[in-house]
This record gives C-alpha cells, sequence and structure tokens, in this order.
C-alpha cells in the first residue's frame, strides 16, 4: 500500500509565497514521475509541473518563472515553491506520483494521486 501526503496549502494575499510538500509511504521499491495539478471550481484538473527522478522538469505556461518543482529522493517527497502568486492560482492542488512498490516476490507500477491541498490567493 501506497499514500500519498500533501501540506503547506492556505491562504495568501497575491504576490505571496506558499510551499507545498508531498510524501510518499509505504511499499516502495522506487518513485519514477512526480507532478503537481490543480483544479479550480468548474474547470479540468491541469497539470502545473512535472519533474523525473532524474530531475527533468516542466512546466506550464501560466507558472513558468514563478513556480519552481523539486524533490528529494532519499525521502521520497516533492516539493513546488510557489512564488508572486496570482489570483488565478487559486485551486486545489493535488500531488501525482508513479511508485514501483513490493508486491509478493516482485514489484509493481501505479500511478496515484495525493488527497488534494486547498490553495487560495485572495486579499
Amino acid at each position: 500500500q501506497v499514500q500519498l501526503v500533501e501540506s503547506g496549502g492556505g491562504l495568501v494575499q497575491p504576490g505571496g509565497s506558499l510551499r507545498l510538500s508531498c510524501a510518499a509511504s509505504g511499499s516502495i521499491f522506487s518513485v519514477h514521475n512526480m507532478g503537481w495539478y490543480r483544479q479550480a471550481p468548474g474547470k479540468e484538473r491541469d497539470m502545473v509541473a512535472t519533474i523525473t527522478a532524474g530531475f527533468s522538469t516542466m512546466y506550464a505556461d501560466s507558472v513558468k518563472g514563478r513556480f519552481t518543482i523539486s524533490r528529494d529522493n532519499a525521502k521520497n517527497t516533492m516539493y513546488l515553491q510557489m512564488n508572486s502568486l496570482k489570483s488565478e492560482d487559486t485551486a486545489v492542488y493535488y500531488c501525482y506520483a508513479s511508485v514501483q512498490y513490493y508486491a509478493g516476490s516482485g514489484t509493481n507500477i501505479k500511478g496515484y494521486w495525493g488527497q488534494g491541498t486547498q490553495v487560495t490567493v485572495s486579499s
């Protein structure tokens, strides 16, 4: 069994900063690609940023230059540093991880989602 636990959301004023964390735990052999996604009310869930186990990153155009994704492979933890926040960044933020976990005498790979954390940017 694998779990992803997010933390760090909250209310912040426009121009402010927040740092989200996502920790994977359980019977983990290896964590592969990880990513942050967000869903605003009435909208679809969109990719914000992704990072491979080798630290290659991708960002949505709307957050380039403002958000930074990173990870600590030793801790199976991913981060999202969000600076210069705007009202349009308001959403529930979800983390995703492709996890290779122990299963019987071998391993399997499966995608997991966190429970989501609310980020509200408002004055």
